[in-house]
C-alpha cells in the first residue's frame, strides 16, 4: 500500500495526525475514514489490519488520531464526544477538498458511535460499519465510574484507562448526556453493518442488538465469535476487514472494469483519462503496465522495460528447467535476476548510439559440478527471449 502522512486542521485550528493509505496497483474507487476506539490511536494493530483488507479491495483508508491523542495536537481533557464527531467531519471535508469525498465510515468502540453521528452530517457517506460499538455514548463513563464523584466535585479527575493516565473533565461527562444515539440512527437511512463479539466484556453484545433494532434497513449484523473488544487476535481483525470490504461494495460506486477483447496475442489499452497506466490482455491474463511516479506515472505496474526484463527472466528459468530435466541433473530452485540499462557507445561510423544492456544473474540450488554449472550458463544464452533480444527483430506496424 502507499501511505501519505497528513496534518489535517480540525474545527479549532489544531492539527490532526493522519495516514492516508492507497492501493498499490490501482486508483481507489472509494475513500473511507476509520475512527479508533476511546483513548486509542490510529496505529492500533486491529485498525491497521482492517485498513489493509479494505485497501486490497480498492478502498483508500484515512486513519487519524482524535484531538489530544496519538500524534494529534490539543489536550485530551479539553475534548469530548462532540469534538470527536467534529474531528470526523473535518477529516471528511479535507478528503472532499483534496482527494474525493468519503463514502464509507468505520468506527471501533466509541469510534463506532461517533461515526453514526458524523454520518448524519456528512452527505457523501453511503455506508457505515461499527465494531464493538456502544448503543449509547454514555456507556463509556463506566470506565471511570469510580471517579465520577470527584469529577463532579472538583470539575476534573485523573483516571487510569488501559494502563495510562488521562484527565477527565466534567464537561466531557455532561457532553455524553446530550447525545441521543437512537434519535440519530432511527432517522438515518444509510446502510449500516454492526459487528460485535458475543464475548465482548467491555461493550456487551446487547449494545449491538439495540443498535440493530433502532437502525433502518439496509442493515446487517456480523458476529465476531470468540473475539475480544480490541480484536487483539490478528485473525479477528483481518476477518472483519474482509467482511466490511465485501459488504461495502454493494453500496459504493465502483467503476466497471473495461473488458479487453482482442483476436491477437497481446492488447495494450490506455484510457484518455490516464497518464501512462495501461491495461494489458495477454492471452487469458490481465496485467497492468505503468511508469514510475517521478516521470508522471502512477507506478501501478511494471514499466515496459521491466516487462521485457521479466520476459527474459521467465524464459531463462523455464529453459534451464527443461534442459536440466532432460539431462536428469539435480537442479533445485533457480532464480534469475535481470537489470536493464542504456549505455552510450561509438559505432563504426564514429556516431554515438544508445545500446540496451541486460545484466542477467543466475542463482541455483542442487548437486551440480562445475562443468554442469558452466553448461547451464551457456544454455541460458539459448533461451528464445534471449535470442530475440540479442538478434535484430522486425516489427511491422499498421493502422486498423
Amino acid at each position: 500500500m502507499r501511505t501519505t502522512r497528513l496534518k489535517i486542521e480540525n474545527a479549532t485550528g489544531q492539527n490532526l495526525s493522519a495516514s492516508l493509505e492507497m492501493p498499490v496497483d490501482q486508483k481507489p474507487h472509494s475513500y473511507a475514514i476509520f475512527a479508533h476506539c476511546f483513548t486509542c490511536n490510529k496505529n492500533l494493530l486491529a485498525v491497521k489490519n482492517i485498513s489493509r483488507s479494505l485497501i486490497k479491495s480498492g478502498i483508500a483508508v484515512l486513519r487519524f488520531d482524535f484531538t489530544g491523542l496519538g500524534s494529534s495536537e490539543g489536550a485530551f481533557e479539553q475534548t469530548n464526544f462532540s469534538s470527536n464527531v467534529q474531528d470526523l467531519v473535518s477529516v471528511a471535508n479535507y478528503l472532499k477538498t483534496n482527494y474525493e469525498a468519503p463514502s464509507l465510515l468505520i468506527g471501533h468502540s466509541l469510534g463506532g458511535a461517533a461515526v453514526i453521528f458524523a454520518a448524519a452530517e456528512i452527505e457523501s457517506i453511503k455506508a457505515i460499519a461499527t465494531i464493538g460499538a456502544p448503543s449509547d455514548p454514555k456507556h463509556v463513563k463506566h470506565l471511570f465510574s469510580g471517579s465520577l464523584d470527584e469529577i463532579k466535585l472538583k470539575g476534573e479527575a485523573q483516571v487510569n484507562l488501559g494502563g495510562r493516565p488521562f484527565k477527565i473533565q466534567n464537561q466531557f461527562v455532561e457532553d455524553l448526556y446530550t447525545k441521543d444515539l437512537y434519535s440519530v440512527i432511527s432517522k438515518m437511512k444509510k446502510a449500516i453493518l454492526i459487528a460485535h463479539s458475543p464475548q465482548d466484556k467491555t461493550v456487551g453484545i446487547e449494545n449491538a442488538q439495540k443498535l440493530y433494532q433502532a437502525a433502518f434497513h439496509p442493515k446487517s449484523f456480523v458476529s465476531l465469535d470468540g473475539a475480544d473488544h480490541l480484536l487483539m487476535n490478528k485473525n479477528d481483525s483481518e476477518y472483519i476487514g474482509e467482511v466490511i470490504a465485501t459488504w461495502a461494495k454493494r453500496y459504493l460506486v465502483i467503476p466497471q472494469n473495461i473488458k479487453l477483447q482482442t483476436n491477437h496475442q497481446v492488447l495494450g489499452y490506455l484510457s484518455k483519462d490516464d497518464a501512462f497506466t495501461t491495461q494489458i490482455k495477454a492471452g487469458n491474463h490481465a496485467l497492468i503496465a505503468d511508469e514510475p511516479i517521478e516521470v508522471g506515472g502512477n507506478d501501478f505496474g511494471p514499466a515496459p522495460y521491466d516487462l521485457v526484463s521479466a520476459g527474459l527472466a521467465a524464459c531463462t528459468v523455464m529453459t534451464l528447467k527443461m534442459y536440466t530435466s532432460h539431462k536428469k541433473w539435480d537442479l533445485g530452485n533457480v532464480q534469475v535476476h535481470v537489470n536493464h540499462k542504456k549505455v552510450s557507445e561509438i559505432n563504426e561510423e564514429g556516431k554515438k548510439n544508445k545500446v540496451d544492456v541486460f545484466e542477467r544473474i543466475i542463482e541455483m540450488d542442487g548437486d551440480l559440478d562445475d562443468t554442469q554449472r558452466n553448461r547451464i550458463v551457456e544454455i541460458a544464452g539459448k533461451c528464445p527471449v534471449h535470442k530475440t533480444l540479442h538478434l535484430s527483430s522486425q516489427i511491422n506496424t499498421r493502422l486498423k
